[in-house]
């Protein structure tokens, strides 16, 4: 992702998923590594075109010497880019992933609170999400842990958490932030293998090499099982569609982009003839 072009295009999909509102106010949360630094830049530049304003959230997990170190590098991005830093310390206990995560979770809706924000952003990118479905894989999950990290859920009964990265490469990131000269660190945790999903992100790494495509292909099939799992009218017509098509015996190689067309077709009520496979096709009558 070199050059302004693609940059520029990372900026818009932002924007597109934001959708930010004049007037609005999000709370971005920023550890200080480089796909939160690129948050943090590129949500500023989403609100100033939009006429809305983003607080940084940051969340001192003191579990680390260097820990302070970040906190003031969250404070030196939130000075270069003239918006307010809010900054929260974990009290002390265990350093568990699942106790630190959700302290951090009420400390960052705590912020939102305090300054009338109904949205917090995440920086979990598209590396994230394939690290996520893997390990819920590695765990026995079911179809629910095959969808990885939602989009966007509750964070609170007023507050939502919002993750608008997920399609998107940490190294498109850590390019965003060498353009706009923003510093970052670098967690060195992140180097011990005894946190399982280092040890995953490790062996993905050499897996890339032969699968370039690969956390693309991950993040396509979280959003299937999630769109699958959906109580809309299209996801009870694709049902219908795969039940019939596997009652005439012709389900094998079908995509869910071809079911999914033909549901929306059916959905339209519009008259026109589907492609599903070689051979098989569906004849949509109109309504009425």
């Amino acid at each position: 992702m070199r050059g302004a072009r693609p940059q520029r295009q990372l900026e818009q999909d932002v924007a597109q998923r934001l959708a930010l509102q004049a007037g609005e106010v999000v709370v971005a949360a920023v550890s200080g590594g480089a796909d939160s630094v690129a948050l943090a830049a590129l949500v500023h530049g989403c609100a100033i075109g939009a006429g809305a304003s983003v607080v940084l959230g940051h969340v001192n997990h003191r579990v680390r010497a260097s820990s302070w170190q970040d906190e003031a590098v969250v404070l030196g991005v939130g000075a270069a880019l003239n918006v307010r830093v809010l900054t929260r310390s974990l009290g002390e206990g265990p350093a568990a992933e699942a106790r630190l995560r959700a302290e951090r979770y009420t400390a960052l809706a705590e912020m939102a609170r305090a300054v009338g924000a109904a949205r917090v952003l995440t920086a979990h990118h598209a590396e994230d999400q394939t690290e996520t479905v893997l390990l819920a894989l590695f765990r026995g999950t079911g179809p629910g842990g095959l969808r990885g990290m939602p989009a966007t859920r509750a964070l609170a009964d007023d507050i939502r958490l919002e993750r608008p990265l997920l399609r998107t490469s940490p190294q498109h990131l850590l390019d965003y932030c060498l353009s706009q000269r923003l510093p970052w660190v670098v967690d060195a945790s992140n180097a011990d293998l005894e946190y399982r999903r280092n040890a995953v992100r490790a062996a993905l790494a050499e897996l890339r090499e032969q699968f370039p495509h690969l956390d693309e292909a991950v993040a396509r099939c979280a959003e299937i099982a999630a769109q699958e799992a959906g109580d809309d009218e299209r996801a009870a017509l694709r049902r219908e569609l795969r039940e019939e098509l596997g009652r005439a015996g012709v389900l094998q190689d079908v995509t869910y982009e071809r079911l999914d067309a033909a549901a929306r077709g059916v959905q339209s009520g519009r008259r026109g003839r589907h492609f599903i496979k070689r051979g098989v096709s569906l004849e949509v009558e109109g309504a009425g």
